[in-house]
């Protein structure tokens, strides 16, 4: 596929950020963020308008936009502990794609998709830009919009609101409200010398250095909304008492495969953990909003029995009380305290120690967040991809009727090819579906 860049160029707000906002301090929770890129793609169907045109309007409204999230247009300070909000903008790409857009949406391919960003989400753009826009033209008269955002100040949730507050204004909208929340306050910044101990220790367990980038596969399952609600009756017990979410049934359906795979795989460790990303913003009392921006969200770790591979009714189990577990109480204990903080990563460090032939498995799930909402005036998306990349890693997103779920999942060719035999996949998944 050819893309052919057209223009680049520095959007700033359309409003200078008075000296008092010039500061803003980073939390504990975007300390703990990944450094990489937040990158998501739009898919817009044909309309009649002049890409010109398109663009100078998308161009006006980010701009407006910025006004409100102006950390995002600034750059973040060396300490890495704040962001110097001093408008220095947001990169914005126009570009031309050679054919039409069914062919990227008959077969969407991983590298295919990475050419209609604006940057490779795991480099650094130069001079640290938080944020950078790629609009692309395809043949037919389609669109795609590609935003890759930085992940220190913003996750699935700052994100999604980021692009819905984005469409706002471009039709229309003249306020844009709670997007800017003091968390440093809440979860002051600690010394993550331990966090980054456990990291390691998870990367060798998982044998992340002896798996190279060419040795690594992404492919999309798409679970539908059917296959769906039959997998989370059969996960139920019958008296209304537990019945699992739709995220948590395919979450544990994945992971009992993966336990199978991994477990026949002999030059890996088994998948035994699943790390499941949680966004810690409904789950304080009371809650922060949900616009808000920042990475504010960490994982739950579950782990299944070494002696035996449980069912996925038992792993769905497992996962909703991990997850039902991290409420308010428990997340001041944790975050808020720096002495907690430690002893709580002491102890993940130690166990990571004594089991070091346990494998983790990255689970993060943007289902319910409103990237199908985000219309520019054009019409909402008819398709929205945002796969993660990282080795042993799913991420799960709506299907377009947000009843179902497509998943990107990203593992070794050869678990890859044990995962895709795997029973549960086989008789709930679809491999490869077109758009």
């Amino acid at each position: 596929m050819e893309v052919q860049i057209m223009r680049r160029e520095t959007i700033k707000p359309s409003s200078p950020t008075p000296d008092h906002l010039r500061t803003y301090k980073l939390c504990l929770f975007d300390q703990l963020a990944s450094p990489i890129y937040f990158s998501v793609t739009l898919f817009y169907s044909a309309r009649d308008g002049n890409p010109g045109m398109i663009s100078d309007h998308l161009k006006k409204s980010l701009s407006k936009t910025l006004t409100y999230f102006y950390p995002i247009a600034g750059r973040i300070k060396d300490d890495h502990l704040s962001i110097d909000c001093n408008d220095d903008g947001a990169t914005f790409i126009e570009a031309q794609v050679a054919c039409g857009m069914s062919f990227v949406l008959e077969d969407p391919e991983v590298e295919v998709l990475q050419q209609l960003l604006p940057c490779n989400p795991l480099e650094h753009l130069p001079d640290q830009v938080i944020l950078a826009v790629q609009v692309n033209y395809f043949a037919c008269g389609g669109m795609a919009i590609g935003v890759c955002i930085s992940h220190v100040i913003a996750d699935a949730s700052a994100t999604a609101h980021f692009l819905k507050a984005w469409a706002a204004v471009a039709c229309g909208a003249d306020k844009i409200e709670g997007v800017i929340y003091d968390c440093s306050s809440l979860f002051p910044p600690q010394d993550l010398s331990i966090f980054y101990r456990v990291m390691s220790l998870v990367d060798e367990n998982n044998n992340v250095q002896s798996s190279p980038e060419d040795e690594v596969l992404t492919k999309r399952f798409l679970f539908d909304g059917s296959k769906i609600a039959a997998l989370r009756h059969e996960m139920g017990d019958g008296l209304n008492i537990y019945h699992p979410t739709r995220v948590e049934a395919v979450t544990a359906l994945i992971w009992e495969a993966l336990i199978t795979a991994s477990t026949e795989n002999d030059g890996s460790s088994p998948i035994l953990e699943a790390s499941i990303a949680v966004n810690m913003r409904k789950r304080m009392n009371p809650p922060l909003p949900q616009q808000c921006i920042g990475s504010v969200c960490f994982v739950t770790n579950v782990r299944s029995q070494t002696e035996k591979i449980e069912n996925r009714t038992s792993l769905s189990r497992k996962i909703h009380d991990s997850i039902n577990e991290i409420d308010d109480e428990y997340i001041r204990k944790i975050y808020t305290n720096g002495e907690c903080f430690n002893k709580f990563m002491v102890k993940a460090c130690e166990d990571y120690e004594k089991n070091s032939k346990i494998g983790v498995f990255y689970f993060t799930s943007w289902c319910r967040f409103p990237f199908y909402e985000t219309d520019f005036g054009c019409g909402k998306p008819m398709w929205v991809e945002g796969a993660l990349r990282g080795n042993r890693s799913a991420c799960f997103l709506d299907t377009s009727d947000g009843e179902g779920i497509e998943a990107w999942i990203t593992l070794s060719k050869e678990e890859m090819a044990k995962l895709e035999q795997q029973p549960g996949i086989l008789a709930y998944s679809t491999f490869k579906p077109s758009i």
